[in-house]
């Protein structure tokens, strides 16, 4: 349950923070280089300690990790070219965060109401935390496929 909050928490204030340094005219390009770089590791972390947890095998936590860092290359790789930033695709950091959030409270519930089910197996053998994994992995990878063929597309 905390750390469903602290996500929550700390997406919005990451949803917040370039908004503020634009509208105090204090944006630059060494901000938006930190927040991108803080962006990363937070993904990296996060996604970590899920893997490293009862409810997710570590290997549904490294394809996730992978079509995550992938998806924002992508986008951030545009910009390396010349082009606008990338946001395209079936998964981007805010959508990620709002499953996260909600895929976790969900599972906190289950557990409120059945402590048992912490290590039970709920669908197919896997927790919802763990489903929730694959998808990140899936929809990452695909969202990275994406952005990388719009980009191929936008280029000379």
């Amino acid at each position: 349950m905390l750390a469903a909050i602290a996500v929550l928490i700390s997406g919005a204030l990451d949803a917040l923070d370039g908004k503020v340094a634009r509208i105090s005219s204090k944006a630059s390009k060494r901000g938006d280089f930190v927040d991108h770089v803080i962006d990363r590791y937070s993904d990296a972390i996060i996604l970590a300690a899920i893997g490293l947890s009862v409810r997710c095998p570590v290997s549904f936590a490294l394809f996730a990790v992978i079509g995550v860092m992938l998806a924002s290359y992508m986008g951030t790789q545009a910009q390396a070219l010349g082009l606008s930033r990338e946001y395209r695709g079936i998964l981007g950091r805010a959508d990620r965060i709002a499953v996260l959030v909600i895929v976790s409270l969900i599972q906190y519930f289950f557990e409120v109401v059945d402590p048992s089910a912490l290590n039970v197996n709920d669908i197919f053998g896997y927790s919802l935390i763990a489903w929730m994994m694959i998808y990140f992995g899936l929809a990452g990878n695909i969202t990275a496929i994406q952005r990388a063929y719009i980009i191929w597309k936008s280029l000379p």
